[in-house]
């Protein structure tokens, strides 16, 4: 599973941070309906591997899952053995990086000034969680656009809304992570399909 060609029709990773097994299948399998292709479970979750297991057994042929939040190598490991195909960090640590690589997953590190940022493509990062986003606002983000790998995708994640999607893309990034915007733990699941849907629909008016 290719994952630029995964995200190419909708770049967002849904963050479900506080998911509870129980719920997995039910916030996932509606995310999936209204279009999502991405799907991190964050380790600060109840249980995150058993959400992440029970999700690739099901999803794991459609969807792109993997972990967050992960900060150690050990925590790495645990995520490919579960099935997950990515790990996304709020920091960058370059050896969770090299592990990451080591098991043939997707490598999004979080970084928030230049210098991270080139030192975590040069362990091999393949794309870079640009974190937090209130602190990296669009006029950033078209400055290290103009210095990064034009093929390395740029994620804002944090404080991202659906008005918030046309002027980073514009700036350069690439795609999204959505946290607390797309999914809260006490949301229903047809609160957090209402906020899918408008996610989707502030990209889809962009592209056509």
């Amino acid at each position: 599973m290719e994952w630029k060609r995964v995200l190419h029709a909708l770049p967002y990773i849904a963050i479900l941070r506080g998911l509870i097994p129980e719920n997995a299948i039910q916030i996932i399998g509606a995310l999936q309906d209204a279009g999502f292709r991405a799907v991190e479970i964050p380790f600060n979750s109840p249980e995150p591997l058993k959400s992440l297991e029970s999700a690739v057994e099901k999803f794991g042929d459609d969807l792109l899952l993997g972990g967050g939040t992960v900060l150690t190598s050990e925590d790495v490991t645990s995520v490919y053995n579960a099935g997950g195909r990515f790990v996304v960090s709020p920091n960058s640590n370059h050896n969770v990086i090299k592990t990451t690589k080591s098991f043939g997953m997707v490598s999004i590190p979080g970084v928030s000034t230049p210098s991270e940022a080139f030192a975590a493509v040069n362990v091999g990062a393949d794309a870079l969680k640009l974190f937090p986003a209130e602190n990296l606002p669009p006029v950033a983000v078209k400055a290290w656009r103009a210095v990064l790998p034009e093929d390395l995708w740029l994620l804002p994640v944090g404080g991202i809304t659906p008005a918030l999607v046309a002027p980073y893309l514009a700036a350069g990034a690439n795609g999204f992570g959505l946290g607390s915007s797309l999914f809260r733990r006490e949301w229903s699941t047809n609160e957090v399909v209402r906020a899918a849907q408008t996610f989707v629909s502030a990209y889809r008016s962009l592209v056509g």
